[in-house]
């Protein structure tokens, strides 16, 4: 049995004297890191220069910061309540933002919190370009000794889960074998709040060196805030779920455009009719677009998904709930094949029932409500969630290859870009000077997969166009200096003006497609570029939405684009009363902000997109002062602005009382 302590002194202690020299630590990504005893570890070394200490791990999470004046009145009071006014804060990533670091002191990460990092010199300076699959044997390469992470504890202490981050440590350990390296300090952290998963994710208290159970209090899980889903996330949802075969198996990322696909194939298989009415008013021969006949259905799920995804968030909760996501695996490679060619006998479907998994996963992540669904699942459920490591999720070859291609039939492989180049390459991760993002993590893994599996297709989603400083500017590029995912793995986009199937196609096919998801207003410069590099011929048709009358360029009156298909105003018109109606919900999978709170999240959103330039700046505001519009008082209260004091917060209070009526007419 390992040594069970309750102080984080001690077991700083302990690891020091356990280990000679520098420190290689590791860490989980996510939820699995042990942010009060990596605080303590890095607290002690910060004070002694003459010990070193390399942390290896990826996604520190870090509640948010407010920037203006307004951000810091609608987020302090959120965060205070959300994240609980004891979160630990991770001290080495405050240290990173501030490029604070001390010189003995390294943090490298192969994944960043999204855009958290881009003004930290020595995070970008120490960013690994990984796929997620060739951590463990970079860490081997580096000389891992130790590895820390939270787990959940069974009553009796004797065995210990993973719980939510099996992904990386029994890689980590085999790599280290494998590279004749000694096998590195293991220490837990208990975290009683934590969900106990078991299967592969639950092992013997003997597992690990040293078992750390802090004292109470215990902070809240890290939660992520679960944000507002627009017009254009939803209709990239809405295509998304066309594509997605009965019967096969679903990957998804994170964020609004995997929470409004989830959502809408909850809606199709749920509410079917009201499903087929909203992609009619989206677009009206959706259902004869060659992709989705040849690789979707707009029908229920009658024989359901297997989810076989890195990280299993609220998405999938949904799913699991609505019935969607059903169909069982096992490891057992020849009921598998009888299964998929319909040679399975009664016992082969009771011994599925019995024994099989439904959803597989290295990690997850979401909100404090998906905590609490994991911690009260029923016996059949939890039974039917298994946590594998990475390297079973996320590629096909190192295990059980047969095995894995006989589970994923008909495999659908979901993940979001930010941009994409008319040639089929995506920009997942990172800018074109060389700062990064986030990071590449699984997306080129379930690429290459898409491609490597017969029946299986790899869709990335991304919204047409983005603000850029107060100018819209397209996400459809002729060309970045920058790639994640290299055109000759190109397969489906989908943006939310359709989807482009540019699979195996020739160059001139794919700017074709490329463009008719394009933004109205970028769609010639597009095709220009594309002309001008001899890759479309002078007399090849502009591209047309499937169903679709032809673009047109015409604005209106107010400079936004008239009621044509690729345009942000046919789209609104379009999905107008399905939003009304609650079909198409701003929080699908539910959410962390009040009412209140949630208009103060469309009109600060609204303020921030018409103050974003200087002279949309004077004119918002001369609007606000002329403005005689009823004011929201529990919304002014929520900002501290029902009383304002002195002429700023005057201004305040008149351009959040504006953006308040502004946003609510939309």
């Amino acid at each position: 049995m390992p040594e069970i302590i309750q102080s984080l002194d001690l077991a700083v202690d302990r690891m020091l004297a356990a280990i000679d020299g520098p420190l290689h630590v590791g860490a989980p990504l996510g939820l699995g890191k042990p942010h009060r005893l990596l605080n303590a570890l890095y607290g002690r070394i910060g004070r002694d220069p003459g010990r070193r200490l390399h942390l290896y791990t990826a996604l520190s999470l870090d509640p948010p910061d407010a920037g203006s004046d307004l951000e810091r009145r609608f987020m302090a009071p959120f965060v205070t309540r959300h994240f609980g006014e004891d979160f630990p804060r991770l001290d080495y990533v405050q240290a990173l933002k501030r490029d604070a670091l001390p010189a003995h002191v390294e943090v490298e990460e192969f994944y960043l919190q999204s855009g958290a990092m881009l003004r930290s010199k020595q995070a970008q300076r120490r960013y690994a370009s990984l796929n997620y699959t060739h951590v463990a044997r970079a860490l081997a390469d580096r000389g891992l000794n130790c590895i820390v992470q939270k787990v959940a504890a069974s009553g009796d202490g004797t065995r210990l889960s993973l719980s939510s981050n099996t992904d990386l440590s029994f890689d980590a350990i085999d790599a280290l074998a494998a590279a004749g390296r000694p096998r590195p300090l293991m220490v837990a952290e208990i975290d009683p709040r934590l969900p106990w998963l078991g299967g592969e994710a639950a092992v013997d208290a003997g597992f690990f060196d040293l078992v750390v159970l802090p004292p109470a209090p215990y902070p809240r899980l890290f939660a992520l805030p679960r944000q507002p889903v627009g017009d254009a996330e939803h209709a990239i949802g809405l295509y998304a779920s066309a594509l997605v075969r009965d019967g096969g198996t679903l990957q998804i990322g994170i964020g609004a455009l995997a929470d409004a696909l989830c959502h809408a194939l909850a809606l199709r298989h749920t509410d079917n009719a009201a499903y087929r009415r909203v992609l009619q008013a989206l677009d009206p021969g959706l259902e004869q677009h060659p992709a989705v006949v040849a690789s979707g259905g707009l029908g229920p799920f009658e024989a359901g998904l297997y989810g076989c995804s890195e990280m299993i968030n609220e998405g999938f909760k949904r799913l699991v709930e609505a019935g969607v996501i059903r169909r069982k695996v096992v490891d057992k490679l020849p009921l598998m094949q009888r299964m998929n060619d319909g040679s399975a006998s009664a016992l082969d479907h009771e011994l599925l029932e019995r024994d099989g998994e439904f959803l597989h996963g290295a990690f997850y992540l979401g909100s404090g409500e998906f905590y609490d669904w994991l911690q009260g699942l029923d016996d059949d459920t939890r039974r039917g969630i298994g946590m594998k490591r990475v390297g079973e999720i996320n590629q096909l070859y190192g295990g059980d290859e047969g095995l894995e291609r006989a589970q994923r039939r008909e495999a659908r492989f979901f993940n979001s870009c930010m941009m994409a180049t008319a040639l089929g390459a995506a920009v997942s991760d990172g800018l074109d000077d060389g700062r990064v993002v986030s990071g590449v993590g699984g997306q080129y893994n379930f690429v290459a997969m898409a491609h490597a599996l017969p029946d299986a297709r790899s869709a990335l989603m991304l919204r047409a166009t983005r603000d850029a400083g107060g100018q819209v500017e397209s996400n459809l590029r002729w060309n970045y200096g920058h790639t994640t995912i290299p055109r000759h793995l190109r397969d489906l986009y989908i943006s939310e003006y359709g989807i482009a199937d540019i699979r195996g196609k020739v160059d001139e096919d794919c700017v074709v497609a490329m463009a008719g998801i394009a933004d109205a207003r970028f769609q010639g410069e597009l095709l220009d570029a594309a002309r001008g590099a001899g890759k479309l011929g002078d007399g090849k048709a502009t591209p047309r939405p499937s169903g679709m009358p032809g673009a047109s360029d015409a604005s209106d009156a107010s400079g936004e684009q008239a009621a044509t298909p690729n345009t942000p105003r046919h789209l609104r018109e379009a999905l107008a009363p399905f939003r009304a109606d609650g079909t198409l919900p701003d929080f699908p999978l539910g959410s962390d902000f009040t009412e209140v709170e949630q208009r103060l999240l469309k009109a600060l959103g609204w303020l921030k997109t018409n103050t974003s330039t200087t002279t949309k700046k004077l004119r918002t505001l001369a609007a606000a002062l002329a403005s005689r519009g009823t004011p929201d008082d529990e919304a002014m209260a929520r900002m501290d602005l029902a009383q304002p004091r002195g002429l700023k917060e005057v201004l305040a209070a008149r351009l959040v009382g504006h953006a308040l009526a502004r946003a609510g007419k939309r």
